[in-house]
């Protein structure tokens, strides 16, 4: 069994930015580390989870740094909120394994969110054989 250990919480008034190298997803995103890309739009990045709880787990992120869902502002929850949606939606059609499936997000460090890029698990394939 492995252990999952959470960085620590970032300090008050954290903010990073894509172009900072500390986040993992601005990372990804600007092509800088590897990832398994599913899907990208030009507000969305879809990638496989490397630590899945799933047999299909993807983690769908938006482009735009957003530290956590708590962190939405109008303009986000309009767009952002509706291309999230939209993607699971595709996702789920994409694959016959996936038409059931979970989607989830951790907001704030005491929910269990690890990487302060809010993203959205994709999780499904639960009664694949």
């Amino acid at each position: 069994m492995s252990v999952r250990v959470r960085p620590p919480a970032p300090k008050k008034g954290f903010v990073c930015m894509c172009s900072n190298v500390e986040c993992i997803f601005c990372r990804i995103i600007a092509r800088t580390i590897p990832a398994t890309i599913i899907n990208e739009t030009d507000t969305l990045i879809v990638i496989k989870d490397i630590a899945p709880s799933a047999p299909i787990h993807y983690l769908i992120i938006p482009k735009k740094h957003i530290v956590d869902l708590a962190s939405f502002t109008a303009e986000d929850r309009e767009t952002l909120a509706s291309d999230i949606f939209a993607c699971a939606q595709t996702l789920s059609q994409s694959d016959p394994d996936a038409k059931d499936f979970r989607l989830s997000v951790n907001n704030g460090y005491g929910a269990g969110q690890c990487v302060f890029h809010v993203h959205f698990h994709f999780l499904a394939g639960f009664n694949k054989k």
